[in-house]
């Protein structure tokens, strides 16, 4: 017989036979295995028809759930799709497509202890909701201030990783909500030090600019299951959007500014023949800038030059047109630095959030849009990703980066399916400047992704 039991983040393994999935350890005097191959130890033992004495496991209590989930077709499918994989996967939904939902139907159905870990502390709020809502207990929380473990139990990426070594053994299942997150360099270790053998991920956009997200099959699944905007669009389950572009040109003063900017930031290009075609090419560059000083001022000139056209005064005022335009509709306006935010605050009597808004600040903001007190807020990109804004009807875009993953995620605040009324997304952009290789570059991948689909 060997005995197997869970050691901060990994699992030890003693007696005479080793597995493929771990070294011997000559300070423990066993086989040390990454807690992630848990089921797969299991497995081999029992394949290998040689007793194992499995005391891993130290599990909060089961409590009984009170299952209240109905899905979609689409999300059915989903589910299945999971489940058919062995219970492990991503889930690739349009935000608003209701993907916690599908993960609190997995939950429902396996009644195993249950680790769900998101981003921010807005989600475990958020989270913490749907599991009563939808499955009648109570959540554990781990994060912000709060430690309590129970059988649904929500934490932060953060916490889940600085208290894998401690948390490791106690879930049977983890969802990673925003799974992208997880492919980073220190958040991937949450996958590596929990025992869980079911996983599941939940994201609207699984790629990384990195590639990084290749590494997460081995630790979570494959993707196995995805549907489109247009898909969902076409069989009403989102809503229909439109969508428009709108280019403003620079002022006389503004324009001069950005041209004597982007004049420096290209000259020092040409100088030092680097021609940027990619991320990777734009990484470099900035690599450069911690030697070189040249560099660096070329860089701070581009910033600025690209902080000039994204905070136009043209723009402030075609926003001003919108905003009569659609005065009777819900609206969020979405910018890409804080300064714009405060300004069109300021300017229009707007409740603004930042990442220097307060959580509960933010929370009372998101409840009063919700029930139509406020008509209108602006924010910078801390709405882009997971926190659920209530109904909006137009989005204006007035400015933002090149990614793909950013235009998704601020599209989906819009298509959450309301009396078969259109989205509208508007985008502003500054004419002749950078920002329309920016808006074309997110477009492109974006018709790539629907072609792929």
């Amino acid at each position: 017989m060997v005995r197997l039991w869970f050691d901060k983040g990994t699992l030890l393994l003693n007696g005479a036979v080793g597995t493929p999935y771990g070294k011997w350890d000559p300070r423990s005097g066993c086989y040390r295995v990454k807690a992630c191959h848990y089921r797969d130890v299991l497995d081999f033992f029992r394949e290998s028809n040689i007793e194992i004495e499995d005391v891993t496991l130290h599990l909060p209590a089961l409590e009984q759930l009170k299952g209240s989930v109905e899905l979609r077709t689409y999300q059915d499918k989903a589910l299945d799709r999971w489940f058919v994989a062995d219970r492990r996967g991503v889930i690739v939904l349009p935000t608003a497509a209701g993907k916690t939902f599908v993960a609190l139907k997995a939950v429902e159905l396996l009644k195993v202890q249950t680790l769900i870990i998101v981003p921010t502390l807005d989600l475990i709020d958020q989270w913490k909701k749907r599991v009563w809502d939808c499955l009648g207990v109570e959540a554990g929380v781990i994060g912000g201030g709060e430690s309590m473990v129970r059988m649904v139990t929500i934490s932060t990426y953060d916490s889940a990783y600085i208290q894998a070594a401690y948390l490791g053994n106690k879930f049977l299942l983890l969802i990673f909500d925003e799974v992208h997150h997880l492919a980073s360099p220190g958040y991937i270790q949450i996958a590596e030090m929990f025992l869980s053998p079911y996983r599941m991920g939940l994201t609207a956009t699984y790629e990384r600019g990195d590639q990084r997200h290749n590494l997460l099959p081995a630790l979570i699944g494959n993707p196995v299951y995805s549907a489109s905007v247009e898909e969902l669009t076409a069989k009403q389950h989102l809503s229909e959007y439109t969508y428009e572009k709108i280019a403003v040109e620079l002022t006389k003063t503004e324009q001069q500014d950005y041209t004597t900017n982007m004049t420096i930031f290209k000259n020092y290009l040409a100088t030092k023949h680097f021609v940027l075609r990619s991320a990777s090419d734009f990484q470099r560059f900035i690599m450069t800038t911690g030697r070189d000083s040249k560099a660096r001022g070329a860089l701070l000139a581009r910033n600025k030059a690209l902080k000039i056209a994204v905070n136009s005064q043209t723009k402030l005022d075609m926003l001003a047109e919108k905003l009569e335009t659609y005065k009777t509709e819900k609206i969020l306006i979405f910018t890409l630095y804080n300064d714009l935010v405060y300004t069109i605050s300021k300017r229009f009597l707007i409740p603004a959030i930042t990442h220097k808004t307060q959580r509960n600040e933010r929370r009372e903001i998101l409840t009063n849009f919700g029930n139509g007190q406020y008509r209108v807020i602006v924010t910078s990109q801390v709405l882009d990703e997971g926190v659920d804004v209530p109904d909006a009807s137009v989005g204006i875009i007035l400015g933002g980066t090149g990614s793909k993953r950013e235009f998704i995620q601020r599209l989906g605040r819009l298509l959450r399916k309301k009396d078969n009324k259109i989205a509208k997304l508007i985008e502003i952009i500054s004419k002749e400047t950078v920002e329309v290789n920016i808006s074309r570059r997110r477009h492109l991948k974006q018709e790539n992704n629907k072609n792929a689909t």
